[in-house]
């Protein structure tokens, strides 16, 4: 689109929490435009958790997991006279939770567990108690910001 910025377009809450959040993770966890498939593994991912640890409920557990895992600065690329130089930025707040949501996923699927409900679980188990790969990916990116923070002078 060349002039106006694309509409977001509302989301329906899902069906067993009411949560869009929820609805949103799944959308970006879907394969192939199969939804059923992602919220039956989203819930049994829920399930495992809540089974693992019954003091605290399933869906605060992935909602501290999910803030734990979201970066405030990224790098971006800048070409400042022929080199390159990574510039740090803050983060729009619906790209913190795209992006936490993105390596949540991404990272559940490298993981070598049984399933993908046991992978996702472990995952969001992990990222809630400030561990696990999605997590450590969030580090990285805030210590690539602090180290390039020389930089911040090129932003726009």
């Amino acid at each position: 689109m060349r002039k106006a910025r694309a509409k977001k377009r509302p989301l329906l809450p899902d069906p067993r929490f009411g949560d869009q959040l929820v609805t949103r993770f799944v959308n970006n966890m879907m394969l192939h435009g199969k939804k059923n498939i992602a919220y039956q593994i989203f819930y049994d991912a829920l399930d495992i958790i809540s089974e693992k640890n019954e003091e605290s409920n399933a869906l605060e557990v992935w909602k501290e997991a999910l803030t734990n895992v979201m970066p405030h600065v990224e790098v971006r690329s800048r070409r400042v006279g022929g080199s390159t130089f990574q510039i740090p930025h803050q983060i729009r707040p619906d790209r913190k939770v795209s992006m936490a949501m993105k390596w949540m996923i991404l990272y559940a699927r490298k993981r070598n567990e049984k399933s993908m409900a046991q992978r996702l679980a472990a995952e969001i188990m992990a990222a809630s108690k400030e561990e696990g790969a999605a997590y450590k990916k969030k580090v990285d990116v805030h210590k690539m910001a602090e180290a390039n923070k020389a930089f911040s002078h090129f932003r726009v």
